[in-house]
């Protein structure tokens, strides 16, 4: 039998459906088969002479150099699995079955492409992690950041970012965005963004190009923006968008197919902590003014005791009850009376810290935790700014109204230790000071 020529085992190796390549000890790659420019869009006078790692995607270096150092060391690898950049920018799926010759100091492998296989299995993957973030987390910052992790193992995600529609004023916001291009997070124009305009309004999703230079256009730039909607049941609520720099990052339809596929889970995941949220918000704050409610104030100052028992702090309560309130509701009727117990509120916000806790307790009265006080006189400024800002009259429906506040006051530890304690006491103190006002 006569044995097979040189020339004819390559032939059947060009014939192979999987790519066989060699690489010497240094890593870079001394032969590979035809169909490597298949798998990796290269041809084999282009991948001769170049080091192997390079191809690698970044995220996977690490444990291919060190599955290659096993190899070399005598370890037979089989079905050991990564990610490889080709040519035109598109990320493939490797499963690679290597051992290396001390004989011919060359590392041998063979390469299957698995991209489909493993994008099926990324895909449901994701709608299954996706679901149980969104059960697993409370806050919808945590959950922004596990749908980012879920979708980078998806498709290239360094930058990536949720984009929040607001159809009341066609504006976007942007509560999370990573990358080396942050979106800002207050509210801004949709047209100020042109593609992601494009994408809310036509509800499609949309690949295409920026370019950091203008002429990148003129020699074909590669996809590096891609964006879809998140579609809800009354309409579109925001987009998902990735980006990549135009010349080592090519999104393609598949990608584009891929995040498509999971941003019906993740609108159904967004919505459904926006709505947890909004129980939870109506649950601790009053409906009128949007400030913490009874409850709410009851658990921050339990906190508050807690952090100043451990570090030997003082707090400050004060008890407020607006004087003349009801002969404003009286005469002006309940609408009136509501509106100024939302200016009230909107005044006592502005003049305290985003640190102090402002909270109505109910009709007229309001409470005020003040943190962090270290002297007396200093919750006796605060009181006198209170007094003020409270007592400036209020223009409302075109009424000029003039009320002032009663101020009760509890100091901690000097007044007590319980919040009962100190709520009880600046409730007596605010009356006596009501009842002086009276006599």
């Amino acid at each position: 039998m006569t044995e097979p020529t040189p020339s004819f085992l390559a032939k059947i190796m060009d014939l192979m459906v999987d790519a066989v390549c060699a690489v010497d000890p240094q890593g870079r790659f001394v032969f590979i088969s035809s169909a490597c420019e298949r798998i990796f869009g290269y041809t084999p006078d282009e991948l001769i002479g170049r080091n192997m790692i390079e191809l690698v995607y970044e995220e996977d270096r690490e444990r291919t150099l060190a599955a290659a150092s096993n190899i070399m060391a005598g370890q037979l690898q089989t079905h050991f699995e990564n990610r490889y950049v080709r040519k035109d920018g598109r990320i493939v799926d490797i499963m690679w079955s290597a051992r290396w010759s001390e004989t011919d100091l060359i590392r041998l492998a063979v390469a299957r492409d698995v991209t489909v296989i493993k994008r099926a299995e990324r895909k449901q993957s994701a709608m299954y992690r996706i679901s149980e973030a969104a059960h697993a987390t409370e806050e919808l910052p945590v959950l922004y950041a596990h749908i980012h992790q879920i979708i980078g193992e998806l498709l290239p995600a360094n930058n990536f970012g949720v984009a929040l529609y607001n159809k009341s004023n066609d504006s976007l916001t942007f509560p999370y965005f990573v990358g080396e291009n942050v979106y800002s997070p207050e509210f801004q124009p949709l047209d100020a963004h042109p593609h992601l305009a494009r994408v809310i309004r036509t509800g499609q999703a949309l690949l295409t190009t920026i370019s950091p230079v203008p002429s990148d256009a003129e020699f074909g730039a590669k996809p590096n923006w891609l964006g879809v909607p998140l579609t809800a049941q009354d309409g579109i609520m925001g987009a998902l968008v990735v980006r990549g720099h135009a010349h080592n990052v090519r999104y393609t339809e598949e990608d584009r197919d891929l995040l498509q596929f999971v941003s019906s889970q993740v609108t159904s995941a967004i919505r459904n902590k926006q709505t947890e949220a909004r129980l939870r918000h109506m649950a601790g704050h009053d409906a009128l003014t949007d400030l913490p409610n009874r409850a709410l104030f009851h658990d921050r100052l339990d906190r508050a005791l807690t952090y100043a028992r451990r570090d030997g702090g003082h707090l400050a309560l004060l008890y407020l009850d607006l004087n003349g309130f009801k002969q404003v509701n009286d005469t002006y009727g309940h609408d009136i009376g509501d509106r100024l117990l939302q200016a009230v509120a909107n005044r006592l916000t502005d003049c305290l810290r985003e640190s102090d806790t402002i909270a109505r307790m109910g009709g007229d009265e309001f409470t005020v935790l003040l943190t962090k006080i270290h002297t007396p006189v200093g919750v006796a400024r605060v009181i006198e700014k209170v007094h003020e800002v409270i007592g400036t009259p209020y223009e409302i429906g075109g009424h000029v109204l003039n009320i002032s506040t009663s101020i009760g006051t509890s100091l901690y530890p000097m007044h007590g230790q319980s919040h009962e304690q100190l709520i009880d006491h600046a409730d007596a103190d605010m009356y006596a000071e009501k009842e002086g006002l009276r006599n």
